[in-house]
């Protein structure tokens, strides 16, 4: 099932404006690179993260322009094809009503018509709801946009995603990056949540992206608003941060039409080009 290397497509969904400069931004870069068409919805525009002095807090909405541009900027820096909101509230992405939600994540699944999704998973990395939840979405809207019997809000024709990614993080990069990072725990209700690293033999795909980290992290630069969340290491010289963020590129494969078995893969379109 050979695909033109000229139409390949990748869809990133995540929940928070900075989830893909900060989680994967090497890989996007590289892939855009290449000319690999890739594209970014995002559910909401990060009204709830002010990491700012109280006094300074410039309330949700005018935060959420805020990050919408910030992400805008990103988006840009990355060579990222397009930018789309699915419109939740940052902080209630697990609330959203499922049909509605999904059929939105599936309105831009059939539109685009990438083969490869990348999205969280079921961890969410370190436990956050909203990151949680649009993974959760994310696989239902992939089932959902392959049936012919499903009518999404535009009415678009089906359409079959051949490989599905987890975005996660890996041991070694963790205790790389734990001792810059603080507290990295969160409570969620009675519970106290934090940072649930993946087990080296877990992860399924490697990307080397070394050469576009820079890109990543003038990426992550965009995001200002949001650079306290990264402890010590917004204060690395460049070099430095860019040498960190080559360990990230890890992925969990849940599933792939073309191709499986143990061997690590390096590349995401890997059974597709």
């Amino acid at each position: 099932m050979g695909v033109n290397v000229t139409n390949l497509k990748l869809l990133a969904v995540f929940a928070h404006p900075d989830d893909e400069s900060m989680g994967m931004g090497g890989t996007l870069a590289k892939y855009a690179a290449e000319g690999v068409e890739t594209h970014l919805v995002c559910a909401s525009r990060g009204e709830a993260g002010w990491f700012g002095p109280e006094e300074q807090d410039p309330g949700p909405e005018r935060l959420g322009q805020i990050r919408t541009e910030e992400l805008q900027n990103a988006v840009k820096e990355l060579g990222m094809q397009s930018l789309s909101f699915l419109g939740y509230i940052d902080g209630q992405v697990d609330q959203a009503a499922p049909t509605e939600i999904i059929a939105k994540i599936v309105t831009h699944i059939r539109r685009i018509q990438p083969q490869v999704v990348v999205t969280f998973p079921h961890d969410g990395n370190y436990g956050h709801p909203d990151h949680i939840a649009i993974g959760q979405f994310t696989n239902a809207a992939i089932v959902c946009a392959a049936d012919s019997s499903y009518k999404d809000p535009e009415n678009l024709p089906a359409y079959r995603v051949s490989k599905l990614y987890y975005m996660v993080d890996g041991e070694s990069f963790v205790n790389l990056i734990a001792p810059f990072m603080g507290d990295m725990t969160f409570p969620v209700d009675d519970q106290i949540r934090s940072e649930s690293p993946w087990n080296e033999w877990m992860i399924t795909t490697r990307i080397d992206m070394a050469e576009h980290c820079h890109a990543a992290w003038r990426a992550i630069q965009c995001h200002k608003s949001q650079l306290a969340t990264l402890g010590a290491l917004v204060e690395m010289h460049e070099d430095a941060a860019v040498a960190v963020l080559a360990m990230q590129g890890t992925f969990f494969r849940a599933f792939s039409l073309v191709n499986g078995g143990r061997k690590v893969e390096s590349d995401l379109f890997e059974g597709l080009r």
